[in-house]
């Protein structure tokens, strides 16, 4: 292996870089032409393909990352962050897996929780360039940012890896297979107990703001065969949107009918069946409500509708009636869920209040529901990504994930809301139907 010594230990508590910066010195390490060997005991591999983002780029920049790393690394405004997660606090040594392509020489700033080293990478083959050593002050996330600094070619070099040394137990995403879904990050639940023949769930959905970045989903109102909440589709789009599954046994599920403006077409991808949205401009900080109801239409089908109320509007929106071959029920297995659905954003955080949970009986009658369990998808129970929490704060149910935060909260736990003792002033017989 080919490396670069770097002889400078630094105390680093837990800052962040800010991407971006140039011409600093103060804490450079020298380097070295000299090749030498790794001192390492036992580094853990942290491969940039699943545990990496590039968190800053100028319009136009090509950087990406892939099955490999790092590559098409050209502009010296791009930054490409990488994480691990330190179970305690400790020493931590950072080596680069790397080679050099298109240039001959480059150097490159590596940012460790806001500490910069400078390391030189050479032509002269790919191999483990040694960065540096941090003291990690508590337990929780490092962020390693990567900047180009200067080359005489094409590329600053291809990264494939951080090399990782320390005696805490380390997290990342180490199933090459699940990458995809380990940079999208950790999907969290809340599981209600709603009682049976429940008609209608109700539910109200709160995204603090600047908890909202591109790429999240809201979940307020899931069931057996479906979901129903607000997404954020992009930086100048925002939908209301509710799916509702095609049975496992085959058979498709069918409009029935939409609201105003509602957009409908099937999906693939993670299941199959039929979709309907409404783009909205949704506000963050402001309290949206959502109803969904189930009902067996008498001859083997069941039909599910959504209505979506939101203060700016002062009114309930139909979203759409759909219609399920082959299944008899009310709404079953109540849940709501925040993820993150595109992977390059995986980096953001997003959080999520749910308040005032009730449930409709077919008899009329309503009851609160006060309880939910706090549960995660693969990415959490294979211990992938650690950055989720869920639980109680000020006495509504929450949900947390993405952006490397510290305290996360185990999962397969149950959380209990005071009981509000005020039913949703709606009258459901009235509900629009268009």
């Amino acid at each position: 292996m080919f490396l670069y010594s770097a002889a400078l230990m630094l105390s680093a508590c837990g800052g962040e870089s800010t991407g971006g910066q140039t011409g600093q010195t103060a804490a450079q390490v020298t380097t070295s032409e000299s090749q030498a060997s790794v001192a390492a005991i036992n580094p853990k591999t942290v491969a940039l393909a699943g545990n990496a983002f590039i968190t800053s780029a100028p319009a136009g920049a090509e950087e990406e990352i892939n099955g490999n790393g790092l590559a098409n690394w050209s502009n010296p405004a791009t930054v490409t962050s990488a994480y691990f997660r330190m179970a305690s606090a400790g020493s931590v040594t950072l080596g680069l897996d790397a080679r050099l392509a298109g240039s001959t020489r480059s150097t490159i700033r590596v940012t460790v929780n806001g500490k910069p080293f400078l390391v030189k990478l050479s032509a002269n083959g790919g191999g483990t360039y040694q960065v540096g050593s941090v003291h990690v002050a508590a337990p929780g996330y490092v962020k390693v940012d990567l900047q180009g600094v200067s080359k005489d070619g094409g590329y600053f070099g291809d990264v494939s890896a951080l090399r990782v040394t320390t005696n805490a137990v380390i997290n990342y995403a180490d199933d090459p297979a699940n990458y995809y879904w380990s940079r999208r990050g950790p999907s969290v639940h809340l599981g209600y107990t709603t009682p049976a023949n429940t008609e209608y769930f109700y539910n109200e959905v709160t995204v603090p703001a600047g908890q909202d970045p591109e790429g999240s989903y809201y979940m307020a109102n899931g069931f057996g065969q479906g979901y129903f909440g607000i997404q954020v589709k992009s930086p100048s789009e925002r939908w209301v949107l509710f799916s509702v599954w095609d049975p496992d046994g085959g058979g498709k599920t069918t409009l029935v009918k939409k609201g105003a403006g509602v957009v409908d077409n099937s999906f693939g991808g993670e299941g199959t069946g039929g979709q309907s949205h409404l783009s909205y401009n949704w506000i963050s900080g402001n309290t949206y409500r959502f109803i969904t109801r189930a009902r067996p239409d008498g001859a083997g089908a069941t039909d599910y509708s959504a209505w979506f109320y939101a203060p700016e509007l002062g009114v309930w929106r139909f979203i759409a009636t759909w219609k399920r071959p082959a299944t008899t029920t009310y709404l079953t297995g109540s849940y709501s869920f925040l993820e993150n659905f595109i992977d390059t954003k995986g980096y953001t955080g997003r959080r999520v209040s749910f308040g005032n949970q009730w449930a409709r009986q077919v008899s009329g009658a309503w009851s609160e529901v006060t309880t939910a369990r706090f549960t995660g998808d693969a990415t959490v129970t294979n211990a992938q990504r650690m950055d989720y929490a869920g639980g109680l704060d000020n006495g509504q149910f929450y949900l947390r994930n993405g952006g490397f935060f510290a305290g996360y909260v185990p999962v397969n736990q149950s959380f209990s809301r005071p009981a509000a003792g005020q039913q949703p002033a709606v009258d459901v017989t009235t509900l629009p139907q268009q």
